[in-house]
């Protein structure tokens, strides 16, 4: 993986100037939020509805969530299976799968309850051991305006047989930089978390 690593620098748009922000006199707030966009949420507010919502039986601990503008993906992580001289591997899955057959119609009411109070839909998923599993993710198209240089990269990538089309090779950019720019990207994201926060503390403008 560091093969590739000495052509990116420690920010990936290092080299695109001004490129990265967006349309001109979005102040800071706006973030590109379109008018029927969902509410920010409050992480630990989320949080606290799944644990009070689910089944106790359910996971072994708090669950995991991903939250974004579109979804939130709740991972919970399963007891493991006794296996004797089983193959521990396959139990998990089994586990895995027995769990996401039992309990559709109760996640799926869970699921409706959490669309109508934040504004997404759930996905879900199950850890058993080291086994990991999402059930079902949203695949969301991105709407984005491209300038000549940047389309050029794309077209290279389906050129180049690397993506079948635009959109691919946009997806396959993204993950890139997801790979290469984890630490940056987590920092980023802890940077947000806490503008939230002081947000959510401060006077409440609607």
């Amino acid at each position: 993986m560091h093969g590739h690593h000495h052509r990116f620098s420690d920010n990936p748009f290092a080299g695109m100037r001004g490129g990265f922000r967006g349309p001109r006199g979005r102040g800071p707030g706006g973030r590109g939020r379109g008018p029927d966009a969902p509410p920010p949420v409050e992480r630990g507010e989320v949080a606290g509805w799944f644990a009070g919502r689910l089944p106790d039986d359910w996971f072994t601990g708090p669950v995991e969530l991903t939250v974004d503008r579109d979804e939130i993906t709740v991972v919970g992580t399963l007891a493991e299976p006794e296996v004797g001289e089983g193959d521990a591997a396959a139990a998990r899955a089994g586990r895995i799968a027995r769990f996401r057959e039992e309990t559709r119609e109760q996640r799926m009411a869970v699921a409706d309850a959490a669309q109508a109070r934040y504004g997404r839909s759930v996905a879900w998923g199950a850890a058993c051991g080291d086994v990991r599993e999402v059930f079902t993710n949203l695949s969301v198209p991105v709407m984005t305006r491209l300038r000549q240089p940047e389309r050029l990269v794309l077209d290279t990538l389906v050129d180049a047989g690397v993506a079948r089309s635009r959109s691919e090779a946009l997806a396959w950019a993204v993950r890139l930089v997801a790979q290469h720019a984890d630490e940056w990207l987590g920092e980023l994201r802890a940077a947000m978390a806490s503008v939230e926060e002081v947000r959510a503390r401060g006077p409440q403008v609607d």
